[in-house]
């Protein structure tokens, strides 16, 4: 999901990609060596074109953005999409290169499944919104947030069907480290895994 959510007022996300940990990971992460760099395939000088298919606070745009990736964002939650928008401006206004980054992503409102028969990008990143889990007092408060918004993905099948024929190299899935596969859908090519989460990579030949 996105730049840095706080939450000044309980019932509000505020979308910050200059401060707190997404500033920091900016400035001191680990470049195209981390997991997500290295799943949509930024070897080298490589900038794959991206369209991130579930934008939601736009954190993982906002890193591959800030690695020289175009990036194309698509949020079809409106309330969402004002919060990324709103975010981006301030994040522009800051300028230097996290203004840099920021001019590398553009934002979108609509189903990523009816708009990305049209762009035909490189890469598309699918992130689904997943149900509560039984222990919900253990998801984090921003988490509970953003799902009061945007509710659950229950069409993300659908989704990643029309991505792995829009996408024009890969198809990256990120989805719970010790979470089944998606059902219904063939195989990824490979896996790499983070702490909690991992990216199941469906290359395109």
């Amino acid at each position: 999901m996105a730049g840095k959510a706080t939450t000044s007022d309980p019932q509000n996300l505020v979308v910050d990609f200059v401060g707190g940990a997404v500033g920091h990971r900016f400035r001191y992460g680990g470049g195209r060596g981390q997991a997500l760099p290295k799943a949509v395939g930024m070897k080298g000088g490589v900038s794959p074109s991206i369209v991130d298919a579930t934008a939601g606070l736009g954190r993982d745009a906002f890193l591959l953005a800030s690695l020289g990736a175009e990036v194309t964002l698509i949020e079809r939650s409106a309330k969402m999409h004002e919060l990324l928008g709103d975010g981006m401006a301030r994040a522009q206004a800051t300028g230097g290169e996290i203004a840099d980054a920021i001019g590398r992503m553009t934002l979108l409102l609509g189903d990523a499944k009816d708009l990305l028969p049209d762009l035909s990008p490189d890469v598309v990143l699918v992130d689904p919104m997943h149900p509560p889990r039984k222990k919900s007092a253990l998801v984090k408060s921003e988490m509970r947030l953003i799902r009061e918004i945007v509710g659950t993905d229950e069409d993300s099948v659908d989704l990643m069907r029309v991505a792995l024929i829009a996408a024009t190299k890969r198809v990256v899935l990120k989805w719970p480290l010790r979470a089944d596969p998606m059902a219904d859908i063939a195989a990824p090519s490979h896996q790499i895994t983070g702490k909690s989460t991992r990216y199941d990579v469906f290359m395109i030949s």
